[in-house]
């Protein structure tokens, strides 16, 4: 019965660990700010051009 309370314990610990480390990975994440897309180049007609030559 010792056994089982301690792998339960351990799993437990693990998991709060995980739970914190995701938040904080989530924060410092959200706290980089605003997303900015990536610029929207003309490389279709580029890319067009040059098969047609």
């Amino acid at each position: 019965m010792e056994r089982k309370k301690l792998v339960a314990i351990i799993t437990g610990i693990i998991s709060v660990l995980l739970g914190v480390v995701y938040l904080l990975l989530v924060q410092l994440l959200d706290s980089r700010g605003a997303m900015i897309p990536a610029p929207i180049t003309d490389l279709s007609t580029t890319v067009i051009q040059s098969f047609i030559g």
